[in-house]
């Protein structure tokens, strides 16, 4: 029996009493949430736990296992550290996206059920659009926007997949579903777009870059590393996600080499990242699927180092261009280093936690004699090498000397970045006392890491690579930082979104005033003209004959006229004309 507490319950109902806290009591609330939830996760034995029925599906909130359990872990690590790296925010509203962003994510990776998966992955996206709107600018505003109505279309998407899996299979268990069918193409699409898959991407670069400073750690966190999740429960050992990984890993490197913006750089390489795991998920061996999970632990933390170092550039100086920033290294020294850090690790540099995981899905590829990939992924470590190991650092703090002057990040901003800038030397380091015991699948060999031809491959990639870095801007050859807009896919859906409403505006609106025109002005205004006329005119045509008979004058037949009319307005009429009409009228209904 589980008696521990379900650790997304504890954040999600954590989340909604922060604005009862104020001062230290408050930080001291909001650390022993995310610490709280992560004793709760040491407390999980593997198993099926805290189901409820509804209606005639079974909700299941744990399913318990090593899958789960290391996203569960990383989830819960990265929580705590961005509260300290928020420490100085003064907005409940983002603390509370925070909380239930990081609630769901771990909601959804627990979840047994895809009806459970549905639900907490709906609800990311409400955290998501929260935390871009934190940020309280006119571009966040458009982002938000554009970010929710892309993630309601997957989110259909996913539904539709979901309700044509229950209705073929009967059941709403989540587990390996692969490619056999519609529902399961619609689920796997709607898992590929909070993936980033290519074309499906945009929305990432597009919203990250407007969320707030501490927002982002949350983002780059939770919403692709949820759907690398859901891929590996669900499709491990899809082919077709090795073409998609391979495309993922190379083709953002173009967009984040000119991309001036660099927290555009680092959300391009996120892409780039993602694709090395959704790579190890398409080979579906242990060594591949375990190099996925690795990666995407890895990957959380160097991720988050980067963007904590560039939003203390961004508090610090209000800048984030690469042609406004430079010579930083003197004005901040330790968010230099920890961002040099971040770049070694997402480098894969050896004795960084980058390498210890990279390294398992390359090894993977090339046991499986995936040559193309290979190459492809070899040509992707240099390529991040390039636009954000040298790239960010070298931009944003050495470079040509900006003459920006400023104090260094604040004490909880360094504390934040200090904790991440550890854990990735000391995984790097360490990694079969620490990440490696944490990996889900079972192998039959122990996987060797620090072996004299990979460390000798990775050291002679690096060297390379840096060297062309070097060469390629001493002779003037590399991509020129510029004041520019770089247009993606997302082009199409703004352009074609504007085209549309255009198209409709004036085509349905045109329909509905031609219809208003057409039935309101004319035929409903007819009608209620004879309505109220017509009472009138129908007794005048029936009692003209008998005033004629009974000899009233035409200044009289005038006179009775007017007060008909007087009486149809106002719903009066004598008595006995009342039963004379009523009497008609079921004379009529009788005959007919």
């Amino acid at each position: 029996m589980n008696n521990s507490i379900p650790p997304q319950f504890i954040l999600l109902v954590g989340a909604l009493l922060i604005p009862l806290f104020k001062g230290k009591l408050k930080l001291g609330y909001m650390l022993a949430l995310p610490a709280f939830a992560f004793y709760h996760y040491l407390q999980m034995p593997e198993g099926i736990y805290w189901t409820f029925q509804l209606l005639d599906f079974e909700l299941i909130f744990g399913r318990v296992d090593r899958l789960s359990l290391i996203f569960v872990n990383i989830f819960t690590v990265i929580t705590f550290i961005a509260v300290i790296y928020n420490i100085h925010v003064r907005n409940d509203l983002e603390y509370f996206a925070g909380f239930l962003y990081a609630g769901c994510a771990i909601g959804m990776v627990l979840a047994g059920d895809l009806i459970t998966l549905f639900i907490f992955w709906e609800m990311l996206t409400v955290g998501a659009v929260l935390l871009i709107l934190a940020r309280r600018s006119d571009t966040s505003m458009g982002a938000a926007i554009r970010y929710l109505l892309v993630h309601i279309v997957g989110g259909l998407i996913l539904l539709s997949g979901i309700v044509l899996h229950f209705k073929e299979f009967g059941s709403t268990e989540f587990g390996h579903i692969g490619l056999n069918n519609l529902s399961s193409y619609l689920i796997f699409i709607g898992f590929g777009l909070n993936c980033a898959w290519p074309i499906l991407h945009a929305w990432l670069p597009d919203a990250y870059p407007e969320a707030s400073i501490g927002g982002v750690i949350f983002m780059a966190t939770f919403t692709t590393k949820g759907a690398v999740y859901a891929l590996m429960r669900g499709f491990p050992g899809e082919p077709s996600l090795l073409w998609i990984g391979m495309a993922m890993a190379t083709f953002p490197m173009f967009y984040a080499l000119i991309e001036n913006d660099l927290r555009k750089v680092l959300s391009y390489s996120l892409i780039n990242q993602v694709g090395f795991m959704v790579v190890g998920i398409g080979i579906g061996t242990s060594l591949s699927l375990n190099g996925a999970s690795a990666h995407a632990y890895c990957h959380i933390l160097y991720k988050a180092l980067l963007f904590m170092s560039v939003g203390a550039v961004i508090h610090q100086t209000g800048k984030i261009k690469a042609t406004e920033l430079g010579g930083l290294f003197r004005s901040m020294p330790f968010t230099a280093i920890c961002c040099m850090i971040g770049a070694a690790s997402i480098s894969a540099f050896p004795l960084f936690n980058g390498f210890v995981s990279k390294s398992m899905i390359l090894s993977a590829t090339a046991e499986g004699h995936y040559t193309i990939i290979w190459l492809a992924l070899l040509f992707a470590s240099a390529g991040a090498l390039h636009y954000v190991g040298i790239k960010v650092p070298f931009f944003a703090f050495f470079s040509h000397d900006s003459g920006i002057r400023v104090k260094e990040a604040p004490i909880n901003m360094r504390i934040a970045m200090g904790m991440i800038a550890f854990l990735c030397i000391f995984i790097g380091i360490f990694p079969q006392q620490t990440l490696y015991k944490l990996l889900p699948f079972a192998s039959e060999t122990t996987y060797e890491l620090f072996t004299f031809a990979h460390i000798m491959s990775q050291g002679m990639l690096l060297t390379f690579s840096a060297l062309a870095f070097t060469l390629l801007l001493l002779f003037g050859l590399y991509p020129i930082q510029i004041r520019s807009i770089n247009i993606d896919v997302d082009w199409f859906y703004r352009k074609g979104g504007r085209f549309f409403y255009s198209f409709f505006n004036r085509s349905l609106n045109g329909i509905n005033t031609l219809t208003h025109r057409i039935l309101i002005t004319g035929v409903t205004a007819h009608i209620c003209h004879m309505a109220k006329e017509g009472p009138a005119k129908a007794m005048i045509f029936l009692l003209t004959p008998y005033w004629n008979l009974v000899g009233n004058s035409p200044q009289e037949q005038a006179v009775k006229r007017k007060n008909l009319h007087l009486q149809s307005e106002k719903g009066a009429f004598p008595i006995g004309i009342t039963a004379c009409l009523s009497v008609l009228l079921l004379g009529i209904l009788f005959f007919f």
